[in-house]
């Protein structure tokens, strides 16, 4: 039993740290605004979601935003924004699959996770995430709105932002974190199953 435990908390802390390098590496997207930027730190968390269960995702998400906030710019705001997003991609996409163990459920499993990510972080920026960067870091939202309109004319107030820039930033990390996830998940398996 005691093994079985070490071995699962190591395997989450592997997992973290993959995810807490991962950060680092972000690509900005074209017509995003130049603060969203695309980074691969969901994929360990995934991994470790549909190999050890949910709960192990959550745990990888927030040892890798907690590893990550030593550095942060934001007084952790980003992290914060960066944990609750990710859960919200890996728990319906835990559960899911955890249900429907397959590939075609590994695949209903993402979308579900993807869908439930841009919803998710469409309204914690609208009503949580955005105001918090108002209030604690003094980042005026006339700011941020021109900050996405510089990247997209479109963009001309909040509800654009959200609509143009964090939905869409969202649905293609969605999908870009999903198939990295379907073309290694299943070679990964064998090597965090192992006992």
């Amino acid at each position: 039993m005691n093994s079985i435990n070490t071995r699962y908390i190591a395997k989450v802390g592997i997992l973290s740290a993959i995810a807490a390098i991962l950060m680092f590496f972000e690509v900005p997207l074209p017509m995003m605004p130049s603060f969203l930027k695309l980074d691969a730190s969901e994929l360990p968390a995934i991994i470790g979601t549909f190999v050890l269960g949910p709960m192990a995702g959550v745990g990888i998400e927030f040892i890798k935003n907690l590893l990550h906030a030593a550095n942060t710019q934001t007084m952790g705001i980003g992290e914060i924004a960066n944990f609750l997003v990710g859960v919200a991609f890996i728990l319906p996409a835990g559960y899911l699959y955890k249900r429907y163990n397959s590939h075609k459920g590994a695949i209903i499993s993402l979308i579900a996770g993807t869908v439930s990510m841009v919803l998710s972080a469409s309204l914690l920026n609208y009503f949580i995430l955005l105001p918090l960067y108002q209030a604690v870091l003094h980042f005026p939202l006339e700011q941020i709105i021109n900050l996405g309109t510089m990247a997209n004319p479109k963009i001309v107030d909040l509800k654009s932002f959200i609509a143009m820039g964090i939905a869409p930033f969202n649905l293609i990390k969605g999908i870009v974190i999903s198939i990295f996830t379907l073309m290694i998940y299943k070679k990964i398996f064998p090597v965090l199953c192992e006992r």
